[in-house]
């Protein structure tokens, strides 16, 4: 499908989201890396997801896949045949790179050009320094065995998923492994999400308050039954949609869990929005919205939501947080800035802040290959004057494959 075109719509219903993306991802690897069979119940089957399968099954763990759940035989490894084909998948990449240190033999890692141009050296650096011969060459990243343990250093600030790389992996280290951040950590609950998925599987990791050092003795993971929670950045979408165009119910979500974008009830709260949060759902209504200062260090997945929020809220909001948004699948700034100035909406950038004017955003030509962008205009696409066209809607397979129709449900 080459274009969807949102014209202005009432949003009304429930919704049950898929499952969380991330959470997917862990225990997927989670359960490889255990010696036996696990069930994992409620996996997101989606491009990313199905990337880090592929490249579990092309070192030896088995999975067959059931209507519901999968069901997954990890803890012996082979050297892959062929190069691991990560897609556009940054979470796929950098925590396969790790496992492949645990393989005897050579394991290369690739994928699409604009993966292989986000950040890895820092990760590749750490398993260096842990005893593991691990580069990059152009588009490849080739890792060889020899995962001793030790002491590494590395910095918190660029991604959080070189930590939760290591995290994964030391437990079958030769020995102890010692990890210090020199840096402060952002994103520190995926940290927290994976170090909570390892427990789920028996295995411990021994940390500090601040998050900067961790120590993981020699363990064994053990197989089980692992359920996979609803992705609250999938909700965020439909959660900003009831709050600018209708009223809408989102069911499944857990309030406890260590997913950073739970943090979009707290946005909606400080902007005046009209929410109900109960147990395991949310309801959220049209409102009149003001603006916010919003730091998004720790979740910068909201990003694109926020902006769309603020593009209607009264008054100027601030974004704060925003220095690793062009790590992601797009220069996430300035894709925003872009086309929400095609909207009508004025913004303002500086090195580590974003300006948006609310104001009464016009229809546009919305064309990006990010999966956030996308949904975020469709949504913002709801209340516009005349007709917005979002190109490239097949993008959202990467994280929702069914938006759209979801979206086609609820008008």
């Amino acid at each position: 499908m080459k274009e969807i075109v949102i014209q202005k719509g009432r949003l009304a219903g429930t919704i049950s989201v898929p499952s969380s993306k991330s959470d997917t991802h862990r225990a997927l690897i989670l359960a490889g890396l255990s010696n036996g069979k696990s069930k994992i119940i409620s996996p997101l089957v989606c491009r990313d997801t199905e990337a880090t399968e592929a490249c579990l099954g092309a070192i030896g763990v088995k999975i067959r896949k059931g209507k519901s759940f999968w069901e997954v035989e990890g803890g012996k490894f082979f050297s892959p045949r062929q190069n691991l084909f990560c897609w556009e998948s940054g979470t796929t990449l950098r925590l396969m790179t790790a496992v492949c240190s645990l393989i005897k033999g050579r394991c290369i890692l690739t994928g699409r050009p604009s993966l292989m141009r986000r950040p890895i050296a820092p990760l590749l650096r750490a398993l260096r320094d842990l005893g593991v011969r691990a580069r990059k060459r152009k588009n490849l990243v080739i890792v060889e065995d020899n995962f001793l343990g030790g002491k590494t250093k590395i910095r918190g600030d660029i991604s959080s998923q070189f930590i939760s790389a290591l995290l994964l992996v030391s437990p079958l280290a030769r020995k102890e492994v010692e990890i210090e951040l020199t840096s402060p950590l952002e994103s520190s609950s995926y940290v927290l999400m994976t170090i909570n998925s390892q427990r789920a599987f028996g295995v411990n990791v021994n940390f500090s308050r601040d998050l900067k050092r961790f120590r993981i003795k020699r363990q064994s993971y053990r197989p089980g039954e692992y359920r996979v929670e609803a992705d609250w950045s999938s909700a965020s979408f439909f959660l900003a949609g009831g709050a600018i165009a209708g009223r809408v119910r989102v069911k499944n979500l857990n309030q406890r869990s260590f997913q950073p974008d739970r943090k979009i009830i707290d946005f909606l709260k400080q902007m005046g929005a009209k929410i109900a949060v109960k147990e395991k759902e949310v309801i959220v209504e049209k409102s009149a919205l003001r603006a916010i200062q919003a730091d998004v260090r720790d979740c910068p997945d909201l990003f694109p939501v926020v902006c769309v929020l603020s593009a209607v809220a009264k008054g100027t909001s601030k974004i704060s947080g925003t220095e690793r948004l062009k790590y992601k699948e797009s220069n996430r700034l300035e894709e925003m800035e872009k086309n929400l100035k095609k909207m009508g909406i004025r913004t303002k950038k500086t090195r580590s802040r974003f300006f948006i004017e609310g104001g009464r955003p016009k229809g546009a030509i919305i064309d990006s290959n990010d999966h956030r962008i996308v949904m975020a205009f469709a949504i913002l696409g709801l209340i516009t004057r005349t007709k917005t066209v979002v190109k490239n809607p097949d993008c959202v397979s990467k994280s929702f494959p069914t938006f759209f129709e979801e979206l086609r449900k609820l008008l």
